[in-house]
């Protein structure tokens, strides 16, 4: 950074105030559906339609697999209702402490993941295959950690989110904030298998679609890109006398600073 200087990290408190504000925002949507039930399940036998048409359907062989291996199928279920929300945030929280400099494009780029999803979980409810026929649900028969499909913690999920994968798009930032981060080949490698992992646990468990996944990975680059574009306004020298300076054309994510 230039003279050295290392910039200050946000208020913590207003960080966790914008955390606190997704959650509102994922609550307000899921007090939505008792009415989209209907709407939910045509949406993602449309997706399931389409993807036979392409022949593009590897949740349905990875789910019935899974469903005659239940003991692997329990790790995949605790690991798909509790690894998203525990490995975002830990990786959230030490790209604040470590790498300040970077902290906002990456937060900036994670909230835009969540607005956009949350504007297709609005527009879009798709619930996903396992409340369609031919399809096991593994969270459920393994009664896993989280069980969202059933029980006490069903009210507080939202169950017609499949598209886009959220999942999918947390790994691909969690992917992108390790490179950040670490430049060993090895920490990377671990960052690239944690994604695909993901991508195949979602589906495997009946929780999304294959277009769901791709969904996801389109989701998590529009909102970089639009979290890298704000970043390059904020970084336009201010005017000289009254001249406007036209910015830096060579300027990258390897710039982005606080």
């Amino acid at each position: 950074m230039e003279g050295g200087t290392r910039r200050k990290r946000p208020r913590w408190w207003v960080q966790v105030g914008l955390v606190g504000l997704v959650f509102w925002a994922y609550d307000a949507i899921n007090n939505l559906n008792p009415f989209r039930r209907a709407t939910a399940i045509a949406n993602g036998l449309s997706v399931l339609h389409l993807e036979d048409r392409l022949h593009l359907t590897p949740e349905r062989v990875l789910n019935h697999w899974l469903a005659g291996h239940i003991t692997f199928g329990r790790f995949l279920a605790d690991y798909y209702d509790t690894a998203h929300f525990a490995v975002t945030i830990a990786m959230l929280v030490f790209v604040y402490w470590r790498l300040p400099e970077r902290y906002r494009f990456l937060r900036n780029a994670l909230l835009g993941i969540n607005a956009i999803g949350f504007i297709v979980f609005w527009v879009f409810p798709c619930a996903p295959p396992r409340m369609l026929p031919g399809f096991v649900d593994i969270v459920a028969v393994t009664h896993a950690i989280g069980a969202w499909s059933t029980g006490a913690l069903a009210s507080q999920a939202n169950e017609y989110a499949a598209m886009p994968s959220l999942h999918v798009a947390w790994a691909l930032w969690c992917c992108v904030a390790v490179w950040f981060l670490r430049r060993d080949w090895p920490s990377r490698l671990l960052a690239v298998a944690y994604v695909i992992f993901t991508a195949t646990a979602v589906m495997a468990t009946a929780n999304h679609y294959f277009l769901d996944v791709m969904a996801g990975a389109a989701t998590a680059g529009l909102a970089a890109l639009i979290a890298l574009a704000y970043e390059r306004r904020r970084a336009r020298p201010a005017s000289i006398e009254g001249r406007a300076v036209e910015p830096d054309a060579n300027f990258s994510v390897e710039q982005l600073s606080v």
